[in-house]
């Protein structure tokens, strides 16, 4: 085989070319033709003119003549050091993807597809978009205030689906060839603020810098994806949360004491990160250093050091912790207690002197304290460090006469919570073992208002309806 020109070469990076066993050719007719063996696949070759973005031609060849021939046109190694470099690159690199409403005389392509199906969600107000393949139907739904709905796509998207799939992979910088296994990746974007105003400089549109975290996972009809779409800009104060004034003098009392564990409780999407950023961006000052730990950062806070785990290099909850307390901090976030290790360091913390915020999963308040026991930490522990604990669920509120809920009766989210003061007695129970119940009933005899006491309030004042209670509750 004649000796391949460098800027043809160039036209394919070796980790793609080696991926599917495909060798650049030349260029003619505006077209890359590539040798390819017999069996790439139809799926195989639309996903190349999605990475490579050209126009390709394909000329057979057998797969041992296209191995030799790579091994010489790319030498020895090339797709590791490619891919070693690329991750390099990456780490310095910040995405720069912008999604932009289109003329409709754009030539139609699975970008494009992106693109819209982005703007939608965007003007849906959604918070994930849910990419779902199924035998039959290919689906996609949007989550708005806190429930799925579907989005109208048209039926014949089902047979653009492994396209749209790996067009959003690649975006997200993940590896379009892995079908297998599950992978998480982010998107950074810039799109148009609602409303589309400009700046009073130059007739600029507004854009607001939008971050996307990508999860792929496989099912048995293909790959499903989940986006979820984080915006920095929408950190809320504890008064937009839905606390009454009574409740934010507490919260606010305990996040003035000098150390101790203030723990948000409740499932997964009850908006227990957003109470703790609101916490926090209270109490930033000058005078406080404050460190976090989080999976993932959902938002940047000026003048406080965040950090997000990362299993691959074994930095975990625990582990970061450990190094936390090495930099003299006032205050420490931790973004969830999964283990007794994590639980253990950040308890001694919250006994040495620092305030410790963080978040555990049970359905209520009293329930804090028996997790925290089951995880095997010693009642002693328990009692000595928690202050508080905030149990929350985020309900729909009651759409005004404004036509910006799609119909849906309901438009933005607040919070139903119940909020528990350790006292002494509250302690002895803890530190006795006693039941949830029976701590439940001791912190209602003192004044705590039981979660969906505190819904009902909401329903009387017309902020919710009774029957969204129910399903949050």
């Amino acid at each position: 085989m004649t000796e391949i020109p460098k800027e043809i070469l160039k036209e394919v990076p070796a980790r793609i070319a080696l991926r599917y066993t495909i060798l650049p050719l030349s260029r003619e007719n505006g077209s890359l033709k590539l040798l390819a063996p017999p069996e790439l696949s139809k799926q195989e070759r639309e996903e190349l003119r999605i990475v490579l973005g050209k126009e390709l031609e394909f000329v057979e060849g057998s797969r041992p003549e296209i191995e030799s021939a790579l091994s010489k046109a790319y030498g020895v190694g090339a797709g590791v050091i490619e891919t070693l470099t690329q991750e390099t690159e990456e780490e310095q690199e910040s995405f720069n993807f912008e999604i932009i409403d289109q003329d409709k005389s754009e030539e139609a392509t699975i970008t494009r597809l992106v693109n819209e199906l982005l703007l939608d969600a965007l003007k849906r107000r959604a918070s994930d978009i849910h990419i779902e393949p199924f035998e039959h139907v290919f689906r996609i739904r949007y989550r708005v205030d806190g429930l799925l709905q579907e989005a109208r796509v048209s039926e014949k998207i089902k047979s653009l689906a492994p396209s749209l799939i790996s067009r959003i992979k690649i975006m997200a910088s993940l590896d379009i060839g892995e079908k297998r296994l599950p992978q998480d990746g982010r998107i950074k974007i810039s799109a148009k603020k609602p409303g589309g105003s400009a700046t009073s400089c130059g007739g600029k549109v507004e854009r607001e810098e939008l971050d996307l975290r990508i999860s792929v996972y496989p099912s048995s009809a293909g790959e499903a994806i989940v986006i979820r779409i984080l915006k920095p800009l929408e950190l809320l104060n504890l008064e937009e949360l839905g606390f009454d004034e009574e409740a934010l003098q507490k919260i606010r009392s305990e996040t003035r004491k000098p150390h101790g564990m203030i723990l948000l409780t409740g499932p997964t999407g009850s908006g227990k990160t957003t109470t703790l950023y609101a916490c926090l961006k209270e109490l930033n000052s000058i005078e406080r250093k404050i460190i976090t730990i989080e999976d993932p950062i959902e938002y940047k806070l000026p003048g406080i050091i965040q950090s997000q785990v990362n299993p691959k290099i074994g930095l975990t909850f625990a582990k970061a912790l450990r190094s936390m307390l090495r930099h003299d901090p006032d205050i420490l976030m931790v973004g969830e207690i999964r283990d007794p290790e994590t639980a253990e360091i950040a308890i001694r913390s919250a006994l040495t002197g620092h305030l410790v915020l963080s978040t555990l999963h049970t359905n209520d308040a009293p329930s804090a304290a028996a997790r925290l026991l089951e995880m095997g930490i010693e009642p002693y522990l328990v009692t000595s460090s928690l202050n508080a604990v905030i149990a929350q669920r985020l309900v729909r509120k009651l759409c005004p006469p404004c036509g910006k809920c799609g119909r849906t009766g309901f438009f933005g989210r607040t919070a139903v919570y119940e909020l528990m003061i350790l006292s002494d007695s509250l302690r002895k129970l803890m530190a006795e073992r006693r039941a949830s119940e029976e701590i439940r009933n001791q912190a209602a005899q003192e004044g705590m208002i039981p979660i969906r006491d505190n819904g009902l309030k909401k329903v009387r004042e017309a902020l919710t309806s009774a029957s969204e209670i129910d399903r949050a509750l």
